[in-house]
């Protein structure tokens, strides 16, 4: 069998077997299956990421890019999306942090973790690497302004107490992160595409043609894995989120959790791009994954918050606010100037190191 008849092959079955697991478990156990069948869900799941990942970057062949990086930050950030509202619908109390817990990690793990790895990796093996400073910058700046109104500033508004925004402080905030959003994909698909571009790799093709059935293939595959992912994270929320109280670790580890699942196929491919010498094509697809796991989810969820009339808790808490001021001034630092070495791919793994240390142990 040819590597490429394997790919097919687990990328096919691995989506396909998940929708089945979860109907055996609901039509037969309903809530409580037993606990072998949570063990076998987890590798499914992961593979399905995988296979999610890959039938989007075989459409993202055809399209080009950077339409292809933008494709992969929106499938993983639907993922997130739709596990993040699953939990918020099951809070009785309606107050869960597990939205701000889990796009604060994304940022966390993709500025710090994602980038610090390709840095390192990347000066490791190439000694020095280029990049386009203002295809790094412009993600960067919208990044940093919305982190700042969304996790930061709710926690000193005067309309009501608390880390939250009023309704219409929320609905502004929510505007705005789509406004954003749309500005940045404009200045990325069409006024400026070239700074987005790889400066070692702007006229070589990495892929050969996609054959036809294996398009239309990807194009039905895609959204089942996305299905498929949403409907077993969602099964293995709950048992997740029991063993880490019942382990009496802080809940916000449940964010945590969530963004390193629908991050770590995007993190591969970024550390794989920076190992080629592509560290645009790895910070397109690092920082695009963060910017939509931000500018989609705030707005989701608030729309939700409101519709509901349930409070929803945005602020940080004062330790991670200081990592977050602190990971967005050393990220402006690396990537400022178009030229990055091992010292900045060390210094952001040690502020990694850091957040997964206060998440354990406040």
């Amino acid at each position: 069998m040819s590597r490429q008849e394997v790919i097919n092959s687990w990328s096919i079955g691995a989506p396909l077997t998940g929708v089945a697991l979860f109907g055996v478990i609901e039509a037969v156990f309903h809530a409580n299956p037993p606990g072998l069948l949570y063990l076998i869900a987890v590798p499914i799941l992961f593979v399905t990421v995988f296979a999610a990942v890959h039938h989007a970057e075989v459409i993202a062949c055809k399209v080009g890019q950077p339409f292809g990086s933008l494709l992969l930050a929106l499938s993983v950030t639907i993922i997130e999306v739709a596990l993040i509202v699953s939990m918020l619908l099951s809070d009785d109390a309606g107050d869960s942090p597990v939205a701000r817990d889990t796009v604060f990690a994304a940022i966390m793990i993709v500025l710090n973790g994602i980038v610090g790895l390709c840095l390192l990796i990347g000066g490791l093996r190439f000694h020095e690497q280029e990049f386009q400073a203002r295809g790094a910058t412009a993600p960067l700046g919208v990044l940093g302004t919305l982190a700042v109104l969304c996790l930061i500033l709710p926690n000193f508004t005067q309309s009501i107490y608390g880390p939250v925004y009023a309704p219409a402080q929320l609905m502004f905030v929510a505007i705005m992160s789509l406004v954003l959003y749309a500005l940045f994909l404009f200045v990325q698909m069409v006024s400026h595409r070239g700074d987005f571009l790889d400066l070692a790799s702007i006229s070589v093709e990495d892929h050969g043609p996609v054959p036809g059935r294996t398009l239309l293939m990807a194009v039905i595959l895609l959204p089942i894995s996305l299905i498929t992912v949403v409907l077993l994270a969602e099964m293995l929320a709950e048992p997740v989120r029991s063993a880490i109280i019942g382990a009496e670790l802080p809940e916000a580890l449940v964010g945590v959790i969530i963004a390193l699942i629908v991050l770590m196929p995007e993190g591969i491919a970024s550390i794989r791009a920076a190992t080629q010498n592509k560290l645009q094509t790895s910070l397109n697809l690092a920082l695009g994954s963060a910017l939509a796991s931000l500018c989609l989810t705030i707005p989701v969820v608030s729309l939700i918050s409101i519709v509901q009339g349930q409070p929803l808790v945005l602020g940080l808490d004062a330790e991670h606010i200081v990592l977050l001021v602190l990971t967005l001034f050393m990220s402006t630092l690396s990537l400022a100037m178009g030229k990055t070495t091992i010292m900045q791919g060390g210094i952001h793994l040690v502020i990694f190191g850091a957040f997964l240390a206060i998440s354990a142990i406040p």
